[in-house]
C-alpha cells in the first residue's frame, strides 16, 4: 500500500508538530526547506500555503529575523490544541454520551450540509436524521468547533447514558461503520509497523530522517483519532485493532519525535 499525503496536509501536520515551538512566526523559507525533507516541491508549498492563508488557517507575519513568514491565527491554534488531545492523548474512557441534535431551515440546507460534513469529522455516529452522537469526552472540542463555525444556533448538546431498547454494543454497530474504522486501523499498522520493528533492531535515524518518518506517520496517524472517537472498550469487537494502532504510533513518537525537532529547528 503507497501512503498518500497531500502539501497542506503536510503542512497542517508540520505546524502541529513542530512549528508551534518555533519563536515567531515560521520563515517561507523554512517552511519550504522543511516541507522539502518529506518529498515537497517549493510550488507545491507556497501555493498551499496561499491556500491556508486564504482559510484563515494561517497569516503573513514577518519572523524573527525580519524574513517573510506564516503564523498560526488564534483559530487555527485552537484547533490544533484540541488536536493534542486526540492524537496524543489517547482515547479518555466514559459511560457518557454526547448527543447533538440540530435542525436547520430548507432556506440554508447548505449549513445542515456543513453541520453533518463536521459532526461526521469529530467523530459522531449518526442515530437518526438530525441526532447524531458522540463520547462525552468531545464536548468541548465540539463547542469550539461550532462556536468557530458559527453553526451554535442550530444545534442542542446534550449529556447523558443509552437506556434503549438494543444493547449499547449493538446500537453503536449501527451508528458507526466499525468495519471501515478497523480497516483504517489495519492500514496504518500494514504502513508503520514494519518501521517500527526496523527502528527497534536498526540503526538510530539521523535527525532528517527521524524528521521524515515522524512527520509522514504521524500525517497518517491523525486523522484515525477523528475516524474513530474513542468508543469504549467493552462495545467493539473482541479483535479490534485500534489499541494496536495506537501503540504503534505512541512508540514512533517516543523514538522519532524529539530527534526529528532537533532537525526543524536546526
Amino acid at each position: 500500500m503507497v501512503e498518500q499525503h497531500t502539501p497542506r496536509s503536510l503542512i497542517v501536520t508540520f505546524y502541529g508538530a513542530y512549528g508551534r515551538s518555533f519563536e515567531g512566526p515560521v520563515p517561507v523559507s523554512a517552511l519550504v526547506r522543511l516541507l522539502g525533507a518529506a518529498g515537497v516541491d517549493a510550488p507545491s508549498v507556497r501555493s498551499s500555503v496561499s491556500r491556508l492563508k486564504r482559510r484563515g488557517f494561517l497569516l503573513p507575519a514577518p519572523a524573527v529575523d525580519g524574513a517573510a513568514g506564516y503564523a498560526l491565527s488564534d483559530e487555527a491554534r485552537q484547533l490544533l490544541d484540541d488536536g493534542d488531545r486526540r492524537i496524543y492523548g489517547g482515547p479518555r474512557p466514559s459511560d457518557a454520551w454526547l448527543v447533538a441534535v440540530f435542525s436547520v431551515p430548507e432556506q440554508e440546507r447548505h449549513k445542515r450540509h456543513l453541520l453533518r460534513s463536521r459532526l461526521a469529522r469529530l467523530g459522531f455516529g449518526s442515530v437518526a436524521p438530525g441526532v447524531w452522537i458522540a463520547p462525552a469526552a468531545l464536548a468541548e472540542e465540539t463547542g469550539h468547533t461550532l462556536e468557530r463555525l458559527q453553526l451554535t444556533p442550530y444545534v442542542e448538546l446534550f449529556r447523558g447514558a443509552h437506556l434503549g431498547f438494543a444493547p449499547t454494543a449493538e446500537a453503536v454497530g449501527r451508528w458507526w461503520d466499525l468495519a471501515a474504522l478497523a480497516k483504517q486501523h489495519e492500514e496504518f499498522l500494514d504502513l508503520h509497523e514494519p518501521g517500527l520493528r526496523a527502528l527497534r533492531s536498526g540503526p538510530e535515524p539521523t535527525p532528517e530522517e527521524a524528521y521524515r518518518r515522524y512527520l509522514l506517520a504521524l500525517d497518517t496517524w491523525r486523522r484515525l483519532p477523528y475516524a474513530d472517537p474513542g468508543l469504549p472498550r467493552a462495545l467493539l469487537p473482541a479483535d479490534w485493532p485500534g489499541e494496536r494502532a495506537a501503540a504503534v504510533f505512541a512508540e514512533l513518537h517516543a523514538r522519532l519525535h524529539g530527534a526529528g525537532s532537533r532537525f526543524a529547528r536546526a
